[in-house]
């Protein structure tokens, strides 16, 4: 199996796919357009991280930027539905910390964003990736033992939160690791989570 592969990015469409040289010899590598975007010019030297798919009739490489990335693929096609050119779709419209907070938000329009995602398969991720989210972002709450478990009211003031500052005018895109950040630093210093806080430091951050 193929877990990384550096060499000289050749050339790469403006949509999933890049050819990396690697010592003569091309590889043809699947990605985001997210991940895409993070990669240099051609021909520059890149590097990615590589899931390795094998079927009967080929041999695929999917890449990625980071381990964050990767980690999320591997979540997503867990998912019955969820093929590997969906993951990509996904990951093309949301960050690793975007689906962090969607799937804890439970927010299926983000998901719906995604090419070929409609309402019966964001409700199936939803429901499958509950509490499946903490191995893949550390940028929002924490499920881990050391840390205390978010409760029903907190996924309730992570999405109040969503809703004001969006009807404030600003992005869910730019709200969603900022209420992330705060509610984390208010649960590992044992402080309980409250609306109004939440908001009221959001917006302070924002502003910067």
């Amino acid at each position: 199996m193929i877990g990384q592969l550096t060499g000289l990015l050749i050339d790469q469409d403006d949509k999933d796919r890049c050819l990396i040289d690697v010592h003569g010899v091309g590889y043809i590598i699947y990605v985001s357009s997210r991940t895409l975007a993070r990669l240099p010019r051609p021909p520059e030297i890149a590097k990615v991280l590589i899931e390795t798919i094998v079927r009967e009739d080929a041999i695929l490489l999917y890449g990625f930027a980071d381990g964050q990335e990767q980690a999320w693929f591997r979540l997503l096609t867990t998912v019955q539905g969820v093929g590997v050119r969906m993951a990509l779709a996904i990951q093309s419209v949301l960050s690793p910390d975007e689906l962090t907070t969607t799937i804890m938000t439970a927010d299926k329009a983000s998901l719906m964003r995604a090419s070929g995602v409609g309402v019966r398969l964001a409700t199936r991720i939803l429901t499958e990736l509950n509490g499946k989210v903490a191995t893949n972002s550390d940028s929002i709450i924490s499920l881990s033992p050391i840390n205390q478990i978010l409760q029903n009211e907190d996924l309730t003031i992570i999405s109040d939160a969503l809703l004001a500052l969006e009807g404030l005018g600003f992005r869910r895109v730019e709200a969603q690791p900022v209420i992330g950040r705060i509610i984390k630093r208010l649960i590992e210093q044992n402080e309980s989570v409250k609306l109004d806080f939440v908001i009221r430091e959001a917006l302070r951050e924002l502003a910067r």
